[in-house]
Protein backbone atom coordinates (compact mmCIF):
# COMPACT_ATOMS: atom_id res chain seq x y z
CA UNK A 1 0.00 0.00 0.00
CA UNK A 2 0.96 3.66 -0.26
CA UNK A 3 -0.04 6.56 1.20
CA UNK A 4 -1.53 9.48 -0.36
CA UNK A 5 -1.32 12.66 1.07
CA UNK A 6 -4.59 14.63 0.14
CA UNK A 7 -4.17 18.54 -0.53
CA UNK A 8 -6.64 20.86 1.77
CA UNK A 9 -8.65 21.14 -1.32
CA UNK A 10 -9.70 17.36 -1.89
CA UNK A 11 -9.85 16.35 1.95
CA UNK A 12 -13.92 17.07 2.15
CA UNK A 13 -14.16 14.62 -0.66
CA UNK A 14 -11.91 12.08 1.18
CA UNK A 15 -14.10 12.71 4.55
CA UNK A 16 -11.45 15.05 6.05
CA UNK A 17 -8.41 12.39 5.36
CA UNK A 18 -5.14 14.48 4.95
CA UNK A 19 -3.89 10.95 3.97
CA UNK A 20 -5.05 7.59 3.13
CA UNK A 21 -3.58 4.32 2.06
CA UNK A 22 -4.53 2.85 -1.33
CA UNK A 23 -2.85 0.23 -3.15
CA UNK A 24 -1.36 0.24 -6.79
CA UNK A 25 1.32 -1.09 -8.67
CA UNK A 26 2.07 2.77 -10.51
CA UNK A 27 0.88 6.16 -9.69
CA UNK A 28 -2.18 5.95 -12.11
CA UNK A 29 -2.66 2.85 -9.97
CA UNK A 30 -2.87 4.78 -6.76
CA UNK A 31 -4.71 7.45 -8.04
CA UNK A 32 -7.42 5.47 -10.11
CA UNK A 33 -7.73 3.22 -5.90
CA UNK A 34 -7.78 6.41 -4.63
CA UNK A 35 -10.78 7.84 -6.93
CA UNK A 36 -12.75 4.16 -6.52
CA UNK A 37 -12.88 5.14 -3.14
CA UNK A 38 -13.25 7.89 -3.47
CA UNK A 39 -15.45 8.93 -6.25
CA UNK A 40 -15.94 12.42 -6.19
CA UNK A 41 -11.94 12.89 -6.52
CA UNK A 42 -12.18 11.89 -9.91
CA UNK A 43 -13.33 14.99 -12.14
CA UNK A 44 -10.77 17.04 -9.90
CA UNK A 45 -7.70 14.45 -10.88
CA UNK A 46 -8.33 13.17 -14.32
CA UNK A 47 -10.24 15.08 -17.62
CA UNK A 48 -12.99 13.23 -19.43
CA UNK A 49 -10.01 11.22 -21.09
CA UNK A 50 -8.85 9.28 -18.61
CA UNK A 51 -5.54 11.44 -18.18
CA UNK A 52 -4.39 13.38 -14.92
CA UNK A 53 -5.77 16.76 -15.23
CA UNK A 54 -2.80 19.69 -16.77
CA UNK A 55 -2.91 21.37 -13.38
CA UNK A 56 -2.79 18.24 -10.91
CA UNK A 57 0.90 17.90 -10.05
CA UNK A 58 1.96 14.62 -8.57
CA UNK A 59 4.58 13.52 -6.54
CA UNK A 60 6.28 9.91 -5.59
CA UNK A 61 8.81 10.17 -2.83
CA UNK A 62 9.36 14.03 -3.30
CA UNK A 63 9.85 13.44 -7.18
CA UNK A 64 7.60 14.97 -9.73
CA UNK A 65 6.63 11.74 -11.58
CA UNK A 66 6.34 13.77 -14.81
CA UNK A 67 10.51 13.70 -14.58
CA UNK A 68 10.07 9.59 -13.87
CA UNK A 69 7.69 7.23 -15.73
CA UNK A 70 4.28 9.72 -15.63
CA UNK A 71 1.69 7.39 -14.35
CA UNK A 72 3.59 4.66 -15.31
CA UNK A 73 5.74 5.81 -12.10
CA UNK A 74 6.31 1.89 -9.98
CA UNK A 75 5.10 2.18 -6.71
CA UNK A 76 6.34 0.19 -3.25
CA UNK A 77 4.85 -0.38 -0.47
CA UNK A 78 5.37 2.16 2.04
CA UNK A 79 6.06 4.70 -0.76
CA UNK A 80 4.27 8.52 -0.72
CA UNK A 81 1.81 10.00 -3.55
CA UNK A 82 1.68 13.44 -3.10
CA UNK A 83 -0.90 15.28 -5.03
CA UNK A 84 -0.70 19.29 -5.74
CA UNK A 85 -3.19 21.16 -6.94
CA UNK A 86 -1.24 24.12 -9.04
CA UNK A 87 -1.47 27.45 -8.07
CA UNK A 88 -1.68 30.35 -10.11
CA UNK A 89 -2.51 33.92 -9.45
CA UNK A 90 -1.37 36.89 -7.28
CA UNK A 91 -1.23 40.64 -7.32
CA UNK A 92 -0.31 43.04 -10.11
Amino acid sequence: MATVRIPPVLRPKTGGQAEVEVGGDNVGDVLRSLTGDYPETQEQLFGEDGELNRYVNVYLNDEDVRVLDGLDTAVKDGDTVVILPAMAGGTA
